[in-house]
């Protein structure tokens, strides 16, 4: 994702509820995100990473080129299998 001042403040929060308050917070935005560009069923959040403010989701080709075109999202990768 994009720069995000409140990621940034919640990253370097250092309280006991930080890590939870900056879990929170980008699993929610992260699936405000897709739920605004996709319809329910049509994807699979599988987790939001806290370290890069990224998340893993299964989509359709179709709808990474929508995710791309997103104006909050940096960057789309395929998912790349190590053997």
């Amino acid at each position: 994702m994009n720069f995000d001042p409140e990621y940034e403040r919640l990253k370097a929060d250092r309280t006991k509820q930080g890590p939870h308050r900056l879990d929170t917070y980008l699993s929610n935005k992260h699936d405000e995100l897709l739920a605004r560009l996709f319809d329910p069923g049509t994807y699979t959040k599988k987790s939001s990473l806290v370290i890069v403010d990224g998340f893993a989701v299964e989509i359709t080709d179709r709808q990474a080129n929508v995710l791309r075109s997103a104006e909050e999202v940096r960057l789309v990768e395929k998912n790349q299998e190590l053997v």
